[in-house]
């Protein structure tokens, strides 16, 4: 009698894949998204400084974005239309310097900026006594704060544009403090026309509460208080209670609600911004009206264009 054989049929497991939302469910604004990629080959720290980029983008950009030499301008393109991405940000270097194009996808306008100097996220951390920049400050997107760009010019006025709408815009009425844990700084000094580019990370810390309580509280660790006489020479103590920073009256705020163990609602308690990088001091070199390419709408060097002796960017 034949044996009948039964083959198993393996089992597929499609893993599904859970796409971020494109609009804000609470502002019902579209979310920008964001690409950080090269034009042509970097030297190591710049490509460094591409990977910082992309963190300091997150979460609402491609933070693995695979790129080939042979890719052009329009192989990214085809990819952000299905994906919803809104701003290229786009790294490149001559002989004379880095430069830094932000541009608005898929039709412009397009800011090119010179990098004078730039320090990595690495080096801002290596500078400071004690460097924090845990993960869970690059869930929710940074603040943008502007300053010195209220001048009137027109190429000024786009720049302003340009990066509040780079990063999703917060409602003040519905926000939560919780998800306001990094802010990024430009500033523009009219005297030099140049902009110091910054990012920081945002602490909020009970005024006149000292680290080593702050740390208690929030790790739940028994202290060791085996050399001292009493449970309060742990908070009174020299060497316990005096770890706690000077706070400046000029940076504190009153909480509308609780943050987390140790800020309470109605409480002064300290803002504190710590430097997390990367840094950048930028120049506005050329506005052109299309996605690198158009009309240009401003020039640094005006209608002449650039000198003789200064190097112009390559268009795509």
């Amino acid at each position: 009698m034949a044996r009948l054989q039964h083959r198993r049929r393996k089992k597929t497991f499609i893993k599904p894949v859970v796409k971020k939302p494109s609009v804000d469910h609470v502002t019902g604004d579209k979310i920008p998204k964001s690409f950080v990629f090269s034009r042509g080959k970097l030297p190591g720290p710049l490509k460094q400084l591409e990977l910082d980029l992309r963190k300091l983008m997150l979460p609402h950009t491609a933070l693995n974005l695979k790129e080939k030499k042979r890719n052009n301008l329009k192989d990214f393109l085809n990819v952000a239309g299905p994906m919803g991405v809104t701003h290229f940000l786009m790294l490149s270097k001559t002989e004379s310097a880095p430069y830094l194009r932000v541009a608005r996808a898929p039709q412009g306008p397009t800011l090119t900026f010179k990098i004078h100097e730039y320090s990595l996220a690495i080096d801002v951390a290596h500078s400071q006594a004690r460097p924090r920049c845990p993960p869970e400050l690059f869930k929710n997107s940074p603040l943008i704060v502007l300053s010195g760009f209220g001048t009137g010019d027109q190429h000024l006025k786009l720049t302003t544009i340009m990066f509040q709408n780079i990063f999703p815009a917060i409602d003040i009425n519905t926000v939560k403090l919780s998800s306001c844990q990094r802010i990024v700084l430009l500033n523009y000094d009219k005297e030099t026309k140049l902009i110091d580019f910054r990012h920081y990370s945002i602490r909020v810390q009970p005024v006149g509460v000292s680290r080593r309580i702050r740390k208690f509280v929030l790790n739940h660790q028994v202290p060791d208080l085996r050399s001292l006489q009493d449970v309060s020479d742990f908070v009174t103590k020299a060497g316990y209670g005096s770890e706690s920073e000077a706070d400046d009256e000029a940076a504190t705020v009153n909480l509308e609600s609780d943050l987390g163990r140790v800020n309470r609602a109605s409480t002064k308690s300290a803002v504190k911004l710590q430097e997390i990088g990367p840094r950048m001091t930028l120049q506005l070199m050329k506005v052109e009206e299309g996605l690198c390419s158009g009309g240009i709408i401003f020039n640094e060097y005006g209608s002449g264009g650039a000198p003789k002796n200064q190097e112009v960017l390559e268009e795509d």
